[in-house]
């Protein structure tokens, strides 16, 4: 039975713990190594692989300690050379829409919208059936899946909530500009959610919340609401 983790989720950092009961998987390194460490129980040479979606430190920030610690991390090309890291032994580039493998999961990376060189979203799907997507740090998502069980959503902020701050002057209206350029929204994570097969989904994970642009109660309301599935969010 998959297990999801939250370490850390906000623009702070990033990190999450996957577990299918066989083999482990860290998403994003965008913490401290202490707080991964302690996250993982210690165990950091029972993480199969570690997955990054694009170079920004509040995902990468600990990738060269866990590699260190002997942990195979995988991310696009784009990645790798950004993170001046191309060329590490346990740095592996991987590319959209070619699969891969790790322990008992199948690991399809796609292509996502983020202004960084070559960002990568994960489809994850392990022998018994499970299918997890995992999207952030991306404003859309041109893809749609079948069969998920679980499901990992960046809902970073909510266009209503951000136009209120910035006419009340708690937000620079240039964030504006950046964000639903960068960033998945409530409304956009909604209609991604409208758009999928969601018949087998068990639980939604909504990550990577903005402080100051988001609420919490809000969000999951809605979203169980559209989906009519349990979700829960990642704390901060």
């Amino acid at each position: 039975m998959l297990t999801i983790k939250p370490l850390a989720s906000s623009s702070a950092g990033n990190a999450y713990l996957i577990d299918d009961g066989h083999t482990k998987l860290l998403l994003e390194a965008g913490i401290r190594y202490k707080d991964i460490q302690r996250g993982v129980g210690f165990r950091m040479s029972e993480i199969a692989g570690c997955l990054l979606t694009h170079e920004h430190g509040d995902h990468s920030k600990s990738v060269r300690e866990v590699m260190k610690a002997g942990v195979d991390v995988y991310a696009s090309y784009g990645t790798w050379d950004a993170l001046r890291l191309d060329g590490h032994h346990r740095a592996h580039p991987v590319k959209a829409h070619e699969p891969f493998t790790l322990g008992t999961w199948t690991v399809m990376p796609f292509d996502v919208q983020h202004d960084v060189s070559e960002p990568l979203g994960y489809l994850l799907a392990n022998r018994t059936g499970e299918k997890l997507v995992f999207l952030t740090d991306t404003f859309y998502c041109k893809y749609t899946f079948s069969g998920l069980t679980h499901i990992m959503l960046e809902t970073n902020y909510s266009i209503e909530i951000l136009d209120s701050n910035i006419a009340a002057g708690k937000v620079p209206a240039v964030m504006k500009k950046r964000l639903i350029r960068s960033h998945f929204s409530l409304e956009n994570a909604l209609d991604f959610l409208r758009a999928n097969d969601l018949k087998k989904v068990q639980e939604i994970w909504l990550i990577h919340l903005s402080d100051s642009n988001s609420d919490e109660a809000m969000f999951k309301r809605r979203v169980q609401e559209v989906t009519g599935v349990q979700v829960r969010v990642a704390g901060r």
